[in-house]
């Protein structure tokens, strides 16, 4: 300081030169000297009144999740499932590169000249060929996958490891039943063993009594398809009439009602692609245009039938023959990371 003082009195002493004390100014980082204080306005909210309302939200706590309330959740959350009609712009976003007839121009004639004989229940010869489980299974997208997963963890959570493996084995077992009894009774022959008359009496069969009522002309039973051009095999659980309309029919068992067929998730597809293959199989003399997924009920409750015409089939069509090509593409690279 005492140095800056003895350089100023030097620099009064040049002639000519002055130096003059500026005004002192002072700095305030307070906000009370750009303007008035700001009302705050919690300040005015009776606290006394809301403390009891606060004290309870803060000390809530949530009751352990189940898997039922994580769907009521999702439910809530995202709401029903949308019964929403692509547009025709959303339908024509993606063409497949390879295009394939779903119905035979070379089959024209609908009816089958040995409808007294018995129906069709050709064996599924195991070979390269993938089946129409696997290129569904091989292709399904992310949100399949993230949903799928999702309840597989839930009923872990719930059932354990065993428990799982044991609802999922009894799954399969009740559906293997279901099919040996439909086969029981839609076979022309009538022979029904006594273990099939107790399979007749369980709820999948009782839900589905309203439809068979429906149904006649059996075709084929259990009985392989192959499309010799497209490259995949498949095992269809009945062709028959419907109402009058000869249609491939799916049968399906499910624990939880199914009453819109967006509610089947991939079972068109899985009906399209054997629809296709008929059409296109040795085999077959005859040709099916409509599709029919039936869901059937445990608890007996009335089945719910999903016809397919053959616009509707045509529009799954062409998505069955994307995920072939997903497929392939898939497999393709699947060999060229194997080889390097």
């Amino acid at each position: 300081m005492k140095a800056f003082q003895t350089i100023c009195r030097h620099l009064r002493s040049v002639k000519g030169f002055s130096v003059e004390p500026a005004p002192l100014v002072n700095f305030s980082t307070s906000l009370y000297s750009c303007g008035r204080k700001k009302k705050n306005p919690y300040e005015e909210v009776d606290q006394t009144k809301y403390s009891s309302l606060v004290r309870s939200v803060l000390s809530f706590r949530g009751l352990a999740q189940t898997p039922e309330s994580l769907f009521e959740e999702d439910c809530l959350l995202y709401g029903p499932v949308s019964k929403h009609k692509l547009s025709k712009q959303d339908k024509g976003a993606r063409v497949p590169r390879n295009w394939f007839p779903i119905f035979n121009p070379e089959r024209n004639d609908t009816s089958d000249p040995n409808d007294s004989s018995m129906p069709l229940k050709i064996p599924l010869q195991r070979n390269m060929i993938p089946s129409v489980t696997r290129v569904l299974q091989q292709t399904m997208t992310s949100q399949q996958v993230f949903y799928l997963e999702r309840w597989k963890q839930r009923m872990i959570l719930e059932l354990g490891e065993d428990g799982f493996a044991e609802y999922t084995s009894n799954i399969f077992l009740q559906g293997k039943q279901f099919h040996e009894a439909l086969e029981s009774i839609l076979s022309p022959q009538g022979n029904i063993k006594e273990r099939d008359e107790e399979l007749i009496k369980c709820g999948y069969i009782e839900s589905i009594q309203h439809i068979l009522k429906d149904v006649s002309g059996v075709r084929a039973l259990e009985s392989a398809v192959q499309h010799e051009t497209l490259k995949y095999v498949g095992l269809l659980d009945c062709v028959a009439e419907y109402q009058g309309k000869l249609c491939v029919i799916d049968w399906k068992t499910s624990e939880k009602p199914k009453p819109f067929i967006q509610n089947t998730y991939d079972n068109p597809l899985q009906v399209v692609a054997y629809v296709g293959a008929i059409n296109h199989d040795a085999n077959y003399s005859f040709q099916v245009q409509c599709g029919l997924i039936v869901v059937a009920y445990k608890d007996g409750s009335p089945a719910h039938p999903h016809f397919m015409d053959a616009e509707l089939c045509s529009q799954y069509w062409t998505k069955w023959l994307l995920r072939l090509e997903e497929y392939a593409e898939k497999k393709k690279n699947h060999r060229i990371q194997k080889t390097d």
